[in-house]
C-alpha cells in the first residue's frame, strides 16, 4: 500500500474507494479514477465504487484532480465468502414477519467461521438481540428485513454500555459487537454488515415500554432524588437511558457498514464506543419519531468515517461524543479523526459535536454535506460542567441553516468537571448559510446564520474561529458573539433570499 490519502473497502467483487478532499478542490470539483492505469470513471464526489472485480486479485487505483494526483493505492479484493443461508438447514429461519427467529439467527452467526457470511434472502425476519463476532459478515439481500421486536424481554440481558456520556448497563441492542470496557483494548475485529436490505428495531413502541418499565423499577430512587430529576430535561430522561441502540459497537476495530437502510431504533441508531476504524457508507437512517433518535454517534472513538448517506432522524443526524462531566474527563478517551462527507440531512438536527464531549474531540473534518433541511445545521455544544475540549474542526463546501458553537443549558445533570470546556481552532470555508431552519413541527423559522458563544472567563473563551468564503442568504443576517476571541471573517457575501 502506498502512503496515500486514498482508501478502499473491498469485497470479492467490488471496492468502495474514498479519499480526502484536496485543499484546492471547491464545491464543483471533478475527479478521474483509474484502474490499472485505465480510466474507470469520473465523479464530483470524494468516493467511487468499482464493480465486477475478480476475487483475490490485486489492482492499482489512482485518483486524479485537475491533472494532479489525489492518491494511489494497491487494493486486493477478498475471497468468495462461505455463505450461510439462514433459511436453509440446520437453521430454518422464516422470513414471514411472524416467526421469532432469534435462536436460529444466533446459531447461524455462531457457526460463521473466519471469512464467512451470514446471508438473509428477501423476507422479514423477526428477532430479538443478536451478537456478532470477529471476522464475519452479515449480508442482507434486497428485500430482506432484519426486524427487531417491540418486546423488552427480547433485548435482555443488560450489557455494559454508555448513554449520554455515562457508563451504565443498558438493554442489549439489536446487533451487538464487542464488550465495552474503557480500561481494555479492542476485543472484536473485522466485521462487515452490508447489503441492500433493512435493519429495523421496535422504535417508539419499544422505547415507550422500556421507559415505563424502568420508571416503575426506579420509582423509589426517583422519589428520593427529586433535585436530580428536576435538573434533567424531563421525567423520561433517567429511565430512558437504558434503551438499546440499533447497532452497538463497543471496543471494536475495523467495522464496515454499507448499503443498508437502518431504522426504528429505540434510541441512537449506530453507536460506536471506545472503537477504531469504523466506516459507514451508502446508508439511509430513519428515526423520525424516536426520542434521542440520533443517526451515527462516534463516542470516544477514533478514525470513524461516514459518507454517501441520508438522514431522516428525530435528533442529531451525526453526534460526536466523548463522555460527560467528571466521569468523561477521568476516562479521558477522546473522539479523534472523524470524517463526514457527501451526506444529506432531510430531517433532524444536522451534524453536531457534543453535548457530551468531556473526554475531548479533535480533528473533525466535514465536507460536501447538504444540511439545509435540518434544525441546527452544524452545531458544537457543551455545558459549563463538561470540561474537556473541542478543537481542530474543519467544515468545507456545505449548505446549512447555520453554524453554532455555543454553551447549552440542557442535559446538565450530574457531577461537574473541574473546569469549563475549551473550544478552539475552527475553520469554515465555502459554506452557504440560509438563516432558515426547520423546527420539530417541520415549520421554517428565521435563525442567526452564525452563533458563537464560549464560556465565561478569559481561559475559556471560544477562540481561533475562521470563516472564509461564506455566503449568507438569510433575510436579516445576525451574527451574535459572546465570550469569543480571534474570530476572522473573510470573503463574506450576503445575498438575502426574497420570500
Amino acid at each position: 500500500m502506498f502512503e496515500s490519502h486514498l482508501f478502499a473497502r473491498c469485497t470479492a467483487h467490488h471496492a468502495v474507494l474514498y479519499w480526502d478532499k484536496p485543499a484546492a478542490a471547491g464545491a464543483q470539483a471533478e475527479y478521474t479514477v483509474y484502474l490499472n492505469n485505465e480510466p474507470a470513471g469520473t465523479t464530483d464526489r470524494t468516493h467511487f465504487t468499482l464493480e465486477n472485480l475478480e476475487p483475490q486479485t490485486e489492482y492499482r487505483v489512482d485518483v486524479v484532480f485537475e491533472n494532479q494526483p489525489v492518491g494511489a493505492c494497491m487494493l486486493r479484493t477478498g475471497a468468495e465468502r462461505q455463505r450461510i443461508n439462514v433459511t436453509e438447514a440446520p437453521y430454518w429461519a422464516k422470513g414471514d414477519g411472524v416467526t421469532k427467529n432469534t435462536a436460529a439467527l444466533q446459531r447461524a452467526i455462531d457457526a460463521c467461521g473466519p471469512g464467512g457470511s451470514v446471508y438473509l434472502p428477501a423476507g422479514t425476519y423477526l428477532t430479538g438481540a443478536l451478537r456478532l463476532h470477529s471476522d464475519m459478515e452479515l449480508y442482507l439481500d434486497e428485500g430482506a428485513v432484519l426486524q427487531g421486536t417491540a418486546e423488552i424481554v427480547d433485548y435482555q440481558p443488560r450489557i455494559p454500555s454508555r448513554f449520554e456520556g455515562a457508563e451504565m448497563r443498558c438493554y442489549s441492542s439489536l446487533l451487538n459487537l464487542g464488550k465495552m470496557d474503557h480500561e481494555e483494548g479492542y476485543n472484536c475485529f473485522n466485521v462487515v454488515i452490508r447489503g441492500k436490505g433493512t435493519i429495523a428495531s421496535g422504535g417508539k413502541a419499544l422505547a415507550d415500554k422500556i421507559i415505563a418499565d424502568e420508571r416503575e423499577h426506579l420509582k423509589d430512587y426517583l422519589a428520593e432524588n427529586a433535585d436530580l430529576v428536576a435538573s434533567c430535561d424531563d421525567e423520561d430522561t433517567i429511565p430512558g437511558r437504558v434503551r438499546p441502540r440499533l447497532i452497538n459497537i463497543s471496543n471494536c476495530q475495523n467495522v464496515w457498514i454499507s448499503g443498508l437502510t437502518l431504522k426504528d431504533s429505540a434510541s441512537w441508531t449506530v453507536h460506536m464506543i471506545y472503537s477504531d476504524n469504523i466506516v459507514t457508507d451508502h446508508c439511509t437512517f430513519h428515526s423520525e419519531a424516536v426520542r434521542n433518535g440520533d443517526g451515527w454517534d462516534p463516542d470516544s472513538s477514533t478514525n470513524c468515517t461516514l459518507f454517501a448517506s441520508e438522514f431522516f432522524t428525530g435528533d442529531d443526524s451525526v453526534a460526536i461524543k466523548s463522555g460527560k462531566n467528571a466521569e468523561g474527563s477521568a476516562i479521558a478517551r477522546p473522539s479523534a479523526h472523524i470524517y463526514v462527507f457527501d451526506c444529506r440531512s432531510a430531517c433532524g438536527y444536522g451534524i453536531c459535536v457534543g453535548s457530551e464531549m468531556s473526554g475531548g474531540v479533535e480533528d473533525v473534518q466535514i465536507w460536501d454535506c447538504d444540511l439545509e433541511h435540518s434544525f441546527s445545521g452544524i452545531e458544537i455544544k457543551g455545558t459549563a460542567k463538561r470540561g474537556g475540549y473541542v478543537r481542530g474542526v474543519t467544515v468545507r463546501d456545505c449548505k446549512a441553516p447555520r453554524v453554532m458553537i455555543h454553551s447549552v443549558p440542557y442535559n446538565d445533570d450530574g457531577e461537574a468537571a473541574d473546569t469549563p470546556p475549551v473550544f478552539e481552532h475552527f475553520t469554515f470555508a465555502g459554506l452557504t448559510l440560509t438563516g432558515r431552519a426547520l423546527n420539530s413541527k417541520r415549520e421554517w423559522k428565521d435563525v442567526a446564520p452564525v452563533e458563537l458563544a464560549g464560556f465565561e472567563g478569559p481561559a475559556y473563551a471560544l477562540r481561533d474561529v475562521n470563516f472564509d468564503g461564506l455566503t449568507i442568504t438569510a433575510k436579516a443576517p445576525r451574527l451574535p458573539l459572546q465570550y469569543c476571541s480571534d474570530v476572522t471573517l473573510r470573503g463574506v457575501t450576503c445575498l438575502p433570499q426574497e420570500n
